[in-house]
């Protein structure tokens, strides 16, 4: 029975790990082909996971996909006979592209000859890019690197020439491919700012059939830490055993195998299936939900009006129910059935006692789960889900199996009764708190003025400090019996709660509150965003440099920077005049992440005067639905579909998606005057320290 308790365990592992897989849709198994004492083939063989496919290496058209492409670092110890080659691609008219193109699906192999020029171990080094396609999304993963280790001979030594060094006419360090960025802004045709600030980016195209090559370095965004995930997810879970829902079951279940079971081992047995299969249900819902909809569907949900909105009025209703106003239930009938079939036991009828139990407590859980799964799913990377339900469901899971271990432990669980009650009066609270957060995400991507941050401010220190006389038994609702004295845990609880209200009132008044950097609404979008009564420290008309062209783009920010909000054309035609690299902000109103950079690392002293001296910051809100002006719509070919771009948000989301191949937020990139990746791309991360060494890499190197 160990044996299939771990089985289970490590196939929830080893799902987690084929999930992480289909990030690389396109596999490279690299071999090399003797032709001679002197001459290799290379051989890249790819294997294409459907319904992904990848492209030829010939480009199809300046505006077509990205080709394949294979570089290899120039050497003195081989030359490059020909150029590389590749299997028969599928030759067709993409309805996505509008033009035809050469692909390849399943399978791909690529060819290139190699001649040795010496009698010593030659490494042949390089780099290659793809850009990989479904009918409704494609990815442009950062180059990969590659190496083959050959041996030289003496002939090799007097064979050289006699062949085109091919290799001479191409770049010694291996580059990325990327989309204009230019371009793309031509191909969409929008612009908060009207006029023509860059006359000779159309000179820059090239109309060469090769591919525009351009230096890039990146390495992977930091992803929102899976632990903090987890531990969140451990967390609701802890918070849902504590419920009327959940709580009760704990000693009736464990009772019911450990009376049931004929020997203490089998009782054991029962309550640890118990567990994983309470496991294996609620890590399947996070994984279902996210497969159906998918993480990046899910992501970009979290900015969406309506989604916010919905899920504001859905936080409501649950709030309303854990305060007392009504009981959310399943129907009967179908808890009634689910509970029928635990009665036939063995393996399946342990796995419906569980699933009876997530059905009974759905009242309580419910809104854990569903706030859980949308905070994940902001990672846009399935693994969030994953991570957060498996941290909720073995909280929830754990007291089953070592109640049942040791069942002399279920003596000093307290009793059943009113303390239950004023945990899912807290969680109301709660729940009524983060239904403001959705609501505000809403007020913000739509810039309607209604949830500032005075107001959302106000709100709260109302929630908490209700929560607070609540807790120390001022008040009473419907269902809660007499308090007779305050326990200690509800009074560490009342002392949390108390702290967050007074912690929030100088907020009215213009204080940071950088505790919840991320949660309320930003300083700025404020009816006085100096507080009340006070007068900006900053003084604009001086911060702003006085240039008669652009000084009337530029903003001053909370943070005293100087930057260009939502105007990438003007931003990048003024860091080409004052010689400055360009620091692209892709960014949100409503991304908690984004403010907690401008937060926590913006305002370091280093940070803003790297930022107001050797940059231009353009920062583009990737979430702003403010309609653009109808004239600047334009039709594009977008995630398999054409599309149009009606609003300012569209517009730039379209950038980052189409150049730089992601779709989170924040995400920064320091570019040339020529629209060059200067360092690597780079997500979030609150340290100061790399932030400031990030900055020095990429002005250094455009210095040079």
């Amino acid at each position: 029975m160990l044996k299939n308790i771990l089985s289970l365990i490590i196939l929830l592992f080893t799902s987690f790990s084929l999930l992480r897989a289909q990030d690389a849709p396109v596999h490279f198994k690299l071999s090399t082909k003797k032709i001679s004492d002197c001459e290799y083939d290379l051989l890249f063989n790819a294997t294409i996971d459907a319904p992904w496919h990848m492209y030829s290496l010939v480009k199809a058209a300046e505006d077509g996909p990205n080709p394949t492409v294979f570089l290899f670092t120039k050497s003195e110890d081989y030359e490059l006979v020909g150029k590389t080659k590749e299997s028969k691609p599928v030759k067709e008219f993409d309805k996505v592209f509008e033009m035809n193109v050469q692909y390849f699906e399943h399978t791909a192999t690529f060819t290139q000859r190699i001649k040795l020029k010496t009698d010593k171990k030659v490494s042949i080094k390089g780099k290659y890019e793809f850009q990989a396609c479904t009918e409704e999304k494609c990815i442009f993963p950062p180059a990969d690197n590659f190496a083959f280790d050959l041996q030289g001979t003496a002939v090799c030594l007097n064979n050289t020439s006699g062949f085109n060094d091919v290799n001479a006419a191409q770049p010694e360090v291996s580059a990325v491919c990327v989309c204009d960025t230019q371009a793309i802004l031509a191909a969409t045709n929008v612009s908060e700012n009207h006029g023509n600030v860059n006359e000779n980016s159309a000179a820059g195209a090239s109309t060469s059939e090769q591919p525009v090559i351009r230096e890039q370095t990146t390495t992977p965004l930091e992803e929102k830490s899976f632990w903090g995930i987890f531990i969140a997810g451990f967390i609701g879970g802890l918070a849902a055993l504590l419920t009327p829902c959940v709580f009760p079951m704990i000693p009736m279940n464990v009772s019911f195998f450990t009376k049931q079971s004929k020997t203490k081992a089998q009782g054991i047995r029962n309550a640890l299936l118990y567990s994983i299969s309470i496991i294996i249900l609620y890590v399947g819902l996070g994984l279902g939900v996210t497969l159906i909809f998918g993480a990046g569907a899910l992501h970009t949900l979290s900015t969406n009006v309506w989604f916010n909105l919905a899920f504001f009025v859905l936080l409501l209703v649950f709030a309303m129910s854990f305060l007392g106003a009504f009981e959310i239930t399943l129907p009967s009938g179908f808890i009634n059935k689910m509970d029928a079939k635990s009665d036939k036991g063995g393996y399946l009828g342990i796995f419906f006692m569980a699933f009876t139990l997530a059905l009974v407590s759905f009242s309580c859980t419910g809104p854990i789960i569903g706030t859980l799964l949308v905070q994940a799913s902001s990672t846009g990377n399935i693994t969030g889900p994953f991570f957060g339900m498996f941290g909720f469901a073995l909280a929830l899971a754990l007291p089953f199996g070592l109640f049942a271990a040791f069942p002399g432990w279920l003596n000093s669980l307290p009793q059943s009764g009113g303390w239950l009650n004023a945990v899912k009066v807290t969680l109301g609270f709660l729940e009524l708190a983060l239904a403001l957060k959705f609501a505000s995400n809403a007020d913000l991507v739509v810039q309607a003025g209604i949830l500032t941050r005075e107001v959302f401010i106000g709100l709260w220190i109302v929630i908490f400090a209700l929560l607070t006389m609540y807790l120390i038994g001022m008040y009473k609702t419907s269902h809660d019996s007499d308090l007779k004295h305050v326990s200690v845990g509800r009074l560490f609880v009342a002392i949390v709660s108390f702290f967050l209200t007074v912690y929030l009132i100088p907020g009215l008044w213009g204080a940071p509150l950088k505790l919840l950097s991320g949660i309320l609404p930003p300083l700025e979008y404020s009816e006085s965003p100096h507080g009340f009564g006070a007068s900006s420290n900053l003084s604009p008309e001086k911060s702003i440099p006085q240039d008669s062209e652009y000084s009337k783009y530029m903003e001053v920010n909370k943070n005293g920077i100087v930057h260009f909000k939502n105007d990438y054309e003007h931003a990048l035609a003024y860091a080409k005049k004052v010689g400055k690299p360009l620091l692209i902000d892709f960014t949100g109103h409503a991304c908690a992440n984004c403010r907690k950079t401008e937060d926590y690392v913006w305002p370091d002293p280093e940070v803003t005067t790297r930022l107001n001296n050797d940059v231009v910051l353009v920062s583009l809100y990737v979430d702003d639905k403010r309609a653009l002006d109808p004239k600047d719509y334009m039709t594009v070919q977008w995630y398999g579909k054409e599309r149009q771009i009606t609003d300012i948000g569209d517009k730039f989301k379209y950038m980052q998606e189409k150049v730089y191949g992601q779709s989170t937020q924040p995400l920064y990139v320091l570019v040339d005057s020529n629209e060059k990746v200067l360092a690597p791309i780079r997500g979030y991360n609150p340290s100061i320290p790399e932030y400031i060494i990030w900055l020095k890499e990429g002005t250094s190197k455009y210095k040079k």
